[in-house]
């Protein structure tokens, strides 16, 4: 038996919150405990970490992420402000320079690989607008180009992009080389082609980021024009085992069934699924204002966004998810879409019971705009919600993309994490990388500090739904993961926090103290002026998945 005692640190416990040591012994936490009962078992331990103060969690689970695009988008051209480009000009001269590069691609054809760019918002650069093909032709001179949309749902290309990829002519195409919706879809995929060694060296690059970030378990949201059947069976196969030293993944794949059949014919051809949907759009996103709306956009009254799915095909599709064993989940952003989806899922509970629906723990993605009536509908169908904090941080308050979409008034009601909670609808914190990148510590000091401070939740909510939530999400929670406790697989990130606190018992919003003897298991500081936690190690079943200690 193998086994590690990790000592002389905080360990975040329920089970006991005054933990300084932990016990692993062939991946799950043997014991938990004080100190000095640890000196009594660094004798008969394998290996003993003296961890000088460290905080050690549960590790994250991120909810929703695209692995290939993830490490697609770790050798793109980064067009995002946190790149510096903050200016149609400034991405213009970005992909110019890629495309100079002695490793840019030379044209079409010979298995060449076009110049990929993404992270672009033009609702913060001054220009207002994206480039055009035209723009994108001169600056890359000639070369194919595909650059996607912060959002992941339109993108730019260039003109011999569109020539290679045949998206002249699909619906979602401009003679300016925007794409979206069906173009999009294809254009995406084109983008995404590549070899199986290719495919295995981003799927690794991806998911050894991830875990430098304490997240030892993500969800892939796999579905066509994202990535291949055969590329999640490769993904699902290279981190089934916690030897090979990769995070766990849970898949998803999202296509569309009509019966029962189509179902099991899809969980026989993806051994190890776990459901069948996630990025099953029923709409497209705010920033491209592919977001199905009830009401026109704000900033574009000719518009109120197209819904890619019908209330009937949600009821198919659960219909047949549900017989099959498994849960299905939908990409929903607008409240349109999710008037769609509850009509659907509604309908499903027709014809197979309420109490199976319920059973089953169906998904939603994102649910950014839910009132008091989608609410209630959500709770009484026993629906699971995959959110992102992120996009509040990034996107809300009264000058964000939001605003300007839709309008002050209604911006303020997205993401409602309060109400949410309240509720008692379970929730799972994501990135949905490469929109928002993988950073566990900023979803939870985002969900903490919403725009809407009526929407603020406590620290502690926040880091549950972003490990514990995750397992549960998933159907996985019963088997300990997610929280540090005996019998539990370790599952564990050790982090160096200059400043651990507890939050006060006064209020939903976080105010700190150092004050430990309330019992509550300690957390970073995660104030506007504390320094970011730093991941030391994380593991996965006891397995070192990243690693600065040495």
């Amino acid at each position: 038996m193998s086994s590690t005692l990790y000592r002389n640190g905080v360990v975040h416990s329920p089970a006991d919150p005054f933990a300084e040591a932990v016990l692993v012994a062939d991946g799950v936490v043997t014991w938990i405990g004080a100190d000095d009962t640890a000196a009594g078992l660094a004798a008969t331990a394998g290996t003993v970490v003296d961890l000088d103060g460290a905080l050690v969690t549960p590790a994250f689970v991120d909810a929703h992420a695209h692995v290939l695009e993830s490490g697609l988008a770790l050798e793109s051209v980064d067009l995002s402000a946190a790149a510096g480009v903050r200016s149609l000009a400034d991405a213009l001269a970005a992909v110019h320079r890629a495309a100079q590069d002695a490793h840019a691609v030379r044209g079409v054809g010979g298995g060449s690989r076009p110049l990929l760019g993404q992270g672009w918002d033009e609702s913060d650069w001054p220009e207002g607008r994206a480039p055009t093909r035209e723009e994108l032709d001169a600056a890359a001179g000639g070369a194919p180009v595909y650059l996607a949309r912060v959002d992941v749902h339109s993108a730019v290309v260039s003109t011999s992009f569109a020539e290679a990829t045949g998206v002249r002519g699909l619906a979602g195409w401009t003679d300016d080389g925007r794409v979206e919706r069906d173009a999009h879809h294809a254009a995406r995929g084109a983008a995404r082609e590549v070899t199986d060694d290719h495919r295995d060296a981003l799927y690794t690059a991806a998911l050894r980021h991830a875990a430098s970030r304490g997240i030892a378990s993500l969800h892939e949201h796999s579905a066509p024009g994202i990535d291949t059947r055969a590329g999640l069976v490769r993904l699902l196969r290279l981190t089934g085992d916690a030897a090979a030293g990769l995070p766990h993944v849970v898949g998803y794949r999202g296509e569309l069934c009509v019966t029962v059949d189509d179902a099991r014919e899809l969980l026989d051809a993806i051994p190890g699924l776990t459901g069948i949907g996630g990025d099953l759009n029923v709409d497209g996103s705010l920033g491209s204002r592919t977001a199905a709306l009830r009401a026109p956009y704000a900033d574009d009254p000719e518009r109120s966004g197209p819904l890619y799915l019908t209330a009937e095909q949600i009821a198919d599709h659960v219909t047949a998810v549900t017989r099959a064993g498994v849960h299905a989940g939908f990409h929903v952003i607008g409240d349109r879409a999710m008037d769609e989806l509850l009509l659907g899922l509604r309908a499903a509970a027709d014809v197979e019971g309420t109490g199976p629906i319920r059973a089953a723990g169906h998904r939603v993605e994102h649910a950014e705009m839910v009132d008091a009536g989608t609410l209630a509908a959500l709770v009484s169908l026993g629906v699971r919600l995959s959110m992102q904090p992120a996009f509040d941080a990034a996107w809300g308050g009264p000058d964000g993309m939001y605003a300007r979409r839709l309008g002050p008034g209604r911006a303020a009601t997205l993401n409602p994490f309060a109400d949410l909670a309240a509720a008692g609808i379970p929730l799972a914190f994501g990135s949905d990388s490469p929109v928002t990148p993988f950073d566990p510590w900023g979803a939870v000091r985002a969900a903490m500090s919403h725009h809407a401070p009526e929407q603020r939740i406590s620290a502690r909510a926040a880091f549950r739904a972003h490990t514990r939530g995750g397992w549960r999400a998933a159907a996985l929670d019963h088997t300990g993961a997610g929280e540090i406790r005996v019998g539990a697989p370790a599952h564990l990130a050790l982090w160096r926090a200059e400043h651990l606190a507890v939050q006060a018992a006064d209020g939903r919003v976080s105010a700190w103290s150092t004050d430990a003897r309330a019992g509550t298991p300690l957390l970073p500081d995660l104030g506007p002026d504390a320094p970011e936690p730093v991941c030391l190690r994380t593991l996965r079943h006891g397995v070192v998945l990243h690693d600065v200690l040495g």
